[in-house]
Formats: C-alpha cells, sequence, structure tokens
C-alpha cells in the first residue's frame, strides 16, 4: 500500500501524501510476480557472494526504465532444498529518490511444498525481518524489528500455504501442461496475508531470455485482485513476468542484469502515475470544504466495509460528510479491538506509551487527546518518502517518514493512551488528482459506550481530515494490499460538494484573520520539516 508528471507541483500548504501502497504494488508482485530487490550498499557484494553460476540473474523494468535487478538459486538439502533470492531496487516517489534491499529464503521438501521461510526489507535504517516455520496448518510467525524488539503469533490455516518462491518449483513438480487450473494458498510474508491464488497454464512457447530461445509454459496468476503472467520452463525456472502496472522481470547475464541497475537518475515518477486524475466538479481546497458526492468507477467499493466516519456509499456513489457532524452511536465490537496491540502496532511498548503521554499532556477529554496527538505526530515526523514496512517503535526511533509512518505511529499512540484507532487506506484530494494515502480513524467517546469514529490526518496536519479523504478498505497492510487493484483502473468523478460556512482563505496553514498562538504545544526538531518541499515540475 504512483507514475508519469501531468500534475502541478503541490501546495506548500499541504504535504507529500505518499503511500506505502507503491511498495505494496511491488511487494505483493514480489509475491505474486517480481519477488526481490536490493538497495545499493557496503554489504551488496556480501549477500551475492552466496550465488554460484548456477544462479539465475534477471533485471528489473519498469514502463522501459530499469529500477533494478534479482538474482536467485536453489540448493539442494537433506531432506529437501533451500531456495533463496535477493537484488535491489530503486524509483522515484515525488521528485526523491528512494531505494529498498528485500531477502527471501525458504526451505521446502523434495516436493518443494514448504516448510519455513525468511523475509526482510531494509530501506537503509535497518531490516524488519518476518520469518515462518510450518507445521501442518499451523503457522509460526515472527516479526523482528531493526532495534531487535520481537512479536511471535500462531496462526491456524485452511490449508498449507505456498510461497512466491517456492510456487512456480512447486508447479514443474506436480507438473505443467497447457490448460491446467489450480486454486491455491499463497501466503504473502510482506503483509502477512493468506489468501487463494488463481492459476491458469495458457500454453507452450518459446521466449528469448539470457540472448538465446527458452521454452516455457505461460501462466496466468490472480492473487489479491492482481493478475500477473509468467513463463515458467519445465523445472519451475521463471524466465520472464510481466504486471499489467508496467513491471517486468525478465531473465538475462549476470552482466545484463547489473549493468545500469539502478541509474543516477531513474525518469519515472511512480506515485504520480498511479494517481487518479479527477473529472466533474473541481475542488479547488478541499480543507474549505463541508460535504463531497464523487463516483467511483473501475474498483468495487464494499459498503460494510467502507461506511463510517462519515463516509456513505449508494452504489458507486461515495458520500463523504465532515466526520465531526455526526451523532454518537453504540460502541461495536470493532471499537475494543482497535484498542489492542498488533504485529507492527506495538501499542504496548513502553516507549510508544511514554511519548503519548508527553503528547497527550494533561488533556483528559477523548477529542482534545485526539487532536494533541494528530498535532504531535504531524511535528515529530519528517515528512520523506520511504519504502518500508512501517513498525511503530521503528517510525518512533527513525522519526521519518510517509503517510503510512504517520499512521501507524498515531495508532499505536492513541491505543496506548486508551483510545480506540484503526487505519484507513484510500484516496485524497490534492491539485485536481487523487493520491493514494493513508490516515487514522479515532473513535471518540462522547460518554461510556457510545461515540463516533472521527477521520483524522497527521500527515497533513489536518484535525479532522477532510471531505476529500475517500476510504476503499480499512486495516493494516493487508487491506492495503487489497485496493491494490484500484491502481490504474479507479476513475473518481465529483458530483457536487457543499463549502463550509464563513471559511477564508488559508494562508501558511493558518486563517487570515485568525492571528491567535496555537494552544497546542508540538514537539521541536533539530532539522527542518523537509515534507513543504515542492516536486519538480
Amino acid at each position: 500500500m504512483t507514475l508519469t508528471r501531468v500534475f502541478r507541483p503541490l501546495p506548500r500548504t499541504v504535504t507529500r501524501p505518499v503511500s506505502v501502497l507503491v511498495v505494496l504494488a511491488w511487494v505483493v508482485q514480489m509475491a505474486t510476480l517480481v519477488r526481490a530487490a536490493y538497495l545499493e550498499s557496503p554489504a551488496l557484494a556480501a549477500d551475492l557472494s552466496r550465488y554460484g553460476s548456477g544462479a539465475q540473474w534477471k533485471g528489473v523494468y519498469y514502463r522501459g526504465e530499469k529500477i533494478g535487478f534479482m538474482v536467485g538459486q536453489s540448493q539442494a538439502t537433506e531432506d529437501g532444498y533451500e531456495l533463496t533470492e535477493d537484488g535491489r531496487l530503486q524509483m522515484m516517489l515525488l521528485g526523491a529518490t528512494t531505494a529498498a534491499r528485500i531477502h527471501t529464503s525458504a526451505r521446502v521438501d523434495r516436493a518443494f511444498n514448504l516448510r519455513s521461510f525468511a523475509f526482510s526489507l531494509d530501506p537503509g535504517t535497518g531490516p524488519i525481518e518476518i520469518s515462518g516455520t510450518l507445521e501442518g496448518r499451523k503457522l509460526g510467525l515472527r516479526v523482528k524489528t531493526p532495534t531487535g524488539g520481537t512479536r511471535s503469533e500462531t496462526r491456524e490455516l485452511a490449508e498449507p500455504p505456498s510461497l512466491a518462491l517456492n510456487l512456480p518449483r512447486q508447479l514443474a513438480a506436480a507438473g505443467l501442461e497447457p490448460g491446467m487450473k489450480r486454486t491455491l494458498s499463497a501466503f504473502d510474508p510482506a503483509t502477512l496475508r493468506n489468501a487463494p491464488m488463481e492459476l491458469r497454464v495458457e500454453g507452450r512457447e518459446v521466449i528469448w531470455a539470457a540472448n538465446k530461445p527458452v521454452p516455457a509454459f505461460r501462466v496466468k496468476a490472480t492473487f489479491q485482485g492482481l493478475v500477473s503472467t509468467s513463463w515458467i520452463t519445465d523445472v519451475g525456472e521463471v524466465v520472464r513476468e510481466e504486471s499489467p502496472m508496467g513491471l517486468i522481470v525478465l531473465r538475462e547475464t549476470r552482466d545484463r542484469a547489473t549493468a545500469l541497475a539502478v541509474p543516477g537518475s531513474v525518469q519515472v515518477d511512480m506515485l504520480r502515475a498511479a494517481a487518479i486524475p479527477a473529472s466533474g466538479a473541481r475542488i479547488v481546497d478541499g480543507t474549505q470544504l463541508e460535504s463531497l458526492r464523487a463516483r467511483v468507477t473501475g474498483f468495487a467499493l464494499d459498503a460494510a466495509e467502507t461506511s463510517g466516519a462519515g463516509q456513505s456509499l449508494d452504489g458507486d456513489v461515495v458520500q463523504v460528510v465532515d466526520s465531526a457532524t455526526q451523532k454518537p452511536a453504540p460502541a461495536g465490537a470493532e471499537v475494543e479491538r482497535a484498542k489492542k496491540p498488533e504485529p507492527l502496532i506495538e501499542s504496548d511498548a513502553p516507549e510508544i506509551a511514554a511519548e503519548a503521554r508527553k503528547a497527550i499532556g494533561d488533556s483528559t477529554e477523548p477529542k482534545a487527546r485526539a487532536e494533541r496527538l494528530t498535532r504531535y505526530v504531524a511535528a515529530l515526523l519528517e515528512k520523506k518518502p520511504t519504502v518500508s514496512l512501517p513498525s511503530a517503535l521503528e517510525v518512533l526511533r527513525t522519526r521519518v517518514g510517509d503517510c503510512n509512518e504517520h499512521t501507524v505511529l498515531y495508532v499505536a499512540m492513541a491505543r496506548a493512551a486508551g483510545l480506540a484507532a484503526r487505519v484507513a487506506v484510500g484516496v485524497v484530494h490534492v491539485h485536481n488528482a487523487f493520491y493514494y494515502h493513508a490516515w487514522p480513524e479515532v473513535f471518540v467517546e462522547s460518554n461510556p459506550g457510545r461515540g463516533y469514529w472521527l477521520a483524522v490526518d497527521p500527515t497533513l496536519n489536518q484535525f479532522p481530515a477532510d471531505p476529500t479523504h475517500i476510504v476503499l478498505a480499512r486495516g493494516g497492510l493487508d487491506r492495503q494490499a487489497a485496493i491494490l487493484p484500484a491502481m490504474g483502473r479507479a476513475q473518481i468523478e465529483v458530483l457536487s460538494m457543499t463549502r463550509r460556512v464563513g471559511v477564508s482563505n488559508v494562508l501558511v496553514g493558518r486563517v487570515e484573520r485568525d492571528v491567535r498562538p496555537l494552544d497546542i504545544p508540538l514537539p521541536k526538531r533539530g532539522s527542518g520539516m523537509a515534507c513543504w518541499s515542492r516536486p519538480p515540475e
């Protein structure tokens, strides 16, 4: 939970609405398509030294631009095989170059059925490590952050899953033939989600790879709404992979794969290309709106999942009103769930709790506490595009990130303070386009057992969030991955809107006639807030 430069620069009164959806689009396709990438670093040579002459090297391309390479191999063990992949990737998000390093390994039996795996993603500040061991249908998971914090859990699965790393070998071991169809369970370690994958062998053909013709089966895979096409040999080697989003992975010689793997200037801006141009009525300033009606096509919204916090759905027409105008209602089961820690939302960590107390101070009224947290997190983090799987503890340590880092830290701090909070993912309007974005929703109690969900946005320093925030899904990384099919397909037509009564123009984030000092203390940073810089024309 992105791409051509046709939009005007973002104004200084908003920050960069960068979403980890860009990364998820990449990582989920790693799970079904690409599967590995790497950052230029001193450790690169050591990481690649494990690969011998039998390793497979591949170049990674995005809309004709080479953005990295990957390498993988299979080694026999006493009772099966060990599969490993490494690589590097660099891309541009709103004018800023960002990079990531991913390592995946898996131990499988002789039929390439999964037994255990290890996955890590390092944006340059240290890796998030996710490992798992499979015993029957029980999957034991362990998440470790760069600071050394760990969290473990065991999940009961409906059937043993596969990873993208072992899946092609597993299919080849079972026998590939044109017309074959299979539905199996696939686990994506980046989002900790297990979901069905549909596979169809469309035919057999010869394609050019690594300077020679290679016979391969063309296999179409559908996973979490993303459709990719792979060419797999009889022994399970993937020689080419494609997705409709423009990602292509092609088997190459080592020299060609690594040549110019990360050019000095990556021309494709991934976030911009995934933005959704707005048609219909023109929005000048979303912060001046009281309500918004828009038609969303190309992506099916689920009314049960997307309604609430001021948003309602009628067919393909979504209406968003200022969530602060809602009437209190009984708290549902979701409220209690939204108070508990999760693997990457470590609200039970002492550091998170201490920071939450510091942010809230002596405030006791729930809405005031929620606002203090919004302003505090907005000022605490340096606005910068990142390629990571955000952990609240890591965000607190690095104090850098985009909307996902702001959101995960806010949710963790709110829960530590006793407030129910959850993650919303969708789009937000900036300069006549909707950009993929994430923000928190916090439950504001008016009296015990009654209240309402309020949308807030610490990335944009909005309390409450303006009505151009359209929710496409709610939840963590697994839910963000669920909206990936919207990228490149969704269209938004603005049907109507209402302005707030008595609004004035805004100057440097304040109403012109409002000369009062801010009554909410903000933390100080040693460096300037780079989030206000404009992307290039």
